[in-house]
């Protein structure tokens, strides 16, 4: 349906002139300037909600590409970090910058009479956990600003269209609300098996054709739909060879885990809501962030022959299942077993409390805390010859990260065990650096002490709210 008749909600806020009055110049003073910022700002954000606004209310949306305009590619300017590594043009927001007006009104330019062609984005790897690398896709800055404006306006499309199964790259969630979300079924609900699956290179098999598909289903603005599919199609770049990409979406780029979300959200979110929960005669529950996703089941029967539909529908949409992760296991309060599963960098289990109740366990993941020990033993390596207050100052900010990830109930132990290990390496380090032996255990608590925090717990995710399912 065309939404023109709620265009009349968005109001384009206009900067108001500084001067006009006689003798006057026409440089506006450093308040002037940031109230100019502020207006525009507001201008983007109350342009965002009205899109939200018609998502809401109409099947498909028109319009969209008049958004990507100078105060919303400014706004994107100013929120980009300074620092982050660059794309194969060599820019970086201070070199953009420097002639910010022009650069913008020329990239508008060149959009509007579409000579805007994204470049291709550049491949660096960062390694994993067990021994591969992850592929990662580093956009041009021009490019980064489009992508960002867009991704904006996708989120706020798709925002209202999103079910509330899906937690990953959405505004006001957080993979806590998964950990919780897991916890309260299991406790609470008649769990007792987990179907754990993962898909095999999802952002590297993801079908463009059908991506476009599920976008056209709800953009009717063929210009918008047009940029989308230019920066799919923007190629790689390995160095000096140039690669085409007619599948997938590059990890990295702005644009990217928005676009998942709408894949998956017609591949496995509404499978799920639609067809799948009403054909079990059990209790079945199902929650995902960005690629993964769990399915928890009251009978076992009926988590295997998920797993048999599953594979089907993934493979109509050009994925599959990733073999060696996937598997049912049973779980829950009425399963006294010891198996495990993990999901999002924690271990679930059965436990039980100190009176003899059942308790879901939650700890760190083996996996992880092994791999943020090698983490943290080779940056220590590094910090020989660095002043002691300025590395002790880092330990301490990236142990409050990890308790902010990790600290959740239950898991005091696991935070314990990392901080008791960062704290003897770091005392190594310190002996090792000082050859005469003079840096001693008590002048290292000393230390120690003074700069770095005591683990504690962030995140409760034990008071329990009532679910809506």
């Amino acid at each position: 349906m065309d939404c023109q008749k709620s265009d009349q909600l968005i109001v384009a806020m206009k900067p108001v002139k500084t001067g006009g009055a006689k003798g006057l110049t026409n440089q506006q003073s450093p308040k002037a300037k940031h109230a100019w910022h502020r207006r525009s700002k507001q201008s983007v954000e109350h342009e965002l909600k009205g899109i939200r606004y018609q998502s809401a209310k109409y099947d498909r949306l028109t319009t969209l590409i008049n958004r990507v305009n100078e105060e919303s590619l400014k706004a994107a300017h100013r929120k980009q970090k300074t620092g982050k590594a660059v794309g194969i043009d060599g820019e970086t927001k201070e070199s953009y910058g420097e002639h910010l007006d022009v650069n913008v009104k020329d990239l508008i330019d060149r959009m509007k009479r579409f000579k805007y062609i994204p470049q291709p984005v550049r491949r660096t790897y960062i390694p994993k956990p067990n021994g591969k690398q992850r592929p990662l896709g580093i956009p041009a800055y021009e490019d980064r600003l489009v992508q960002s404006v867009m991704a904006e306006i996708l989120n706020d499309v798709y925002e209202p269209r999103f079910l509330d199964c899906s937690y990953g790259f959405r505004p006001n969630r957080s993979a806590h609300d998964v950990v919780r979300f897991i916890n309260q079924t299991v406790m609470t609900k008649k769990v007792n098996y987990v179907l754990e699956a993962d898909i095999k290179g999802f952002f590297d098999n993801l079908d463009q054709k059908w991506l476009v598909e599920f976008l056209k289903h709800d953009i009717a603005d063929k210009n918008f739909l047009r940029y989308v599919v230019r920066f799919l199609k923007a190629g790689i770049m390995e160095g000096t060879e140039r690669r085409e990409s007619d599948r997938g979406t590059p990890q990295g780029g702005q644009i990217s885990p928005v676009l998942a979300n709408v894949y998956l959200h017609y591949v496995l979110d509404q499978w799920y809501d639609m067809a799948l929960r009403k054909a079990c005669k059990g209790e079945a529950y199902y929650v995902r962030y960005a690629d993964d996703f769990l399915l928890l089941f009251q009978y076992e029967d009926e988590a295997k022959r998920t797993l048999n539909s599953l594979r089907e529908r993934l493979g109509k949409f050009g994925l599959e299942v990733a073999e060696d992760k996937t598997r049912v296991l049973p779980i829950g309060r009425f399963k006294g077993t010891k198996e495990d599963f993990d999901f999002l960098g924690f271990t679930f289990f059965n436990t039980k409390t100190r009176s003899g109740k059942y308790r879901l366990g939650v700890r760190t993941s083996k996996k992880k805390l092994k791999v943020k020990k090698q983490t943290a033993k080779a940056w220590l390596r590094t910090r020989l010859t660095r002043p002691v207050a300025d590395t002790m100052r880092l330990i301490n900010l990236s142990l409050a990260g990890h308790y902010n990830y990790y600290g959740v109930n239950g898991n005091y132990h696991a935070i314990q065990v990392f901080w008791k290990y960062v704290k003897y390496a770091t005392y190594r380090m310190l002996n090792r650096r000082d050859q005469k032996g003079k840096f001693r255990y008590g002048k290292f608590l000393r230390v120690w002490n003074y700069y770095v925090k005591e683990p504690h717990l962030t995140t409760d995710i034990w008071n329990w709210k009532p679910m809506l399912i």
